[in-house]
């Protein structure tokens, strides 16, 4: 039985529910889920105020323009970090800072260093999400659900990159 005091949820129902947000998306603001745009949008808009003429710019005007999409992405993402922040509250879930085999493919167990590499890690990650105009959201659930080619090839690649990023950190290769 699902619950929201659950430790987990199953991978399957949790799919399911996902897949489903889907179909308003398309309805209301025909546009599907994806997160990556939301930084461009939010940053976009912060460095307008720092120098209007960025606003010029094609791609920043873009996303920065007062559309349902562009919010609706922006939305998406505080509403993951709200969600996963309940989630954790309500099951009485527990955060350990790191595994102990990735505090030793880090080389340290410091949090100076940790937040160091999470940070360069989710920059890289950030940039290769508008590189491929899309995000593991973007184009693993919305791309492949529509049998997007140009999808099906991201995630592939996403998923072989991470394998190989894992290995190489954990040196097994």
């Amino acid at each position: 039985m699902l619950s929201l005091t659950s430790k987990s949820w199953s991978p399957y129902v949790a799919g399911v529910v996902i897949g489903l947000l889907q179909i308003p998306a398309f309805l209301l603001i025909q546009t599907a889920l994806g997160a990556s745009s939301s930084y461009v949008t939010v940053g976009g808009l912060i460095a307008s105020f720092a120098d209007p003429a960025i606003t010029k710019i094609d791609y920043v005007a873009r996303h920065i323009a007062p559309t349902g999409k562009n919010w609706w992405q922006v939305a998406l993402v505080i509403g993951i970090a709200i969600g996963a922040f309940v989630s954790m509250k309500l099951s009485g879930a527990n955060r350990q800072a790191v595994s102990p085999i990735w505090a030793r493919a880090l080389g340290s167990d410091s949090p100076s260093r940790r937040y160091a590499v999470a940070f360069i890690a989710g920059f890289l990650m950030l940039f290769g999400a508008r590189l491929a105009d899309g995000c593991t959201s973007g184009h693993g659930l919305s791309g492949t659900a529509q049998l997007a080619v140009g999808s099906m090839v991201a995630v592939a690649a996403m998923f072989a990159g991470g394998i190989a990023t894992a290995m190489l950190a954990l040196r097994r290769i």
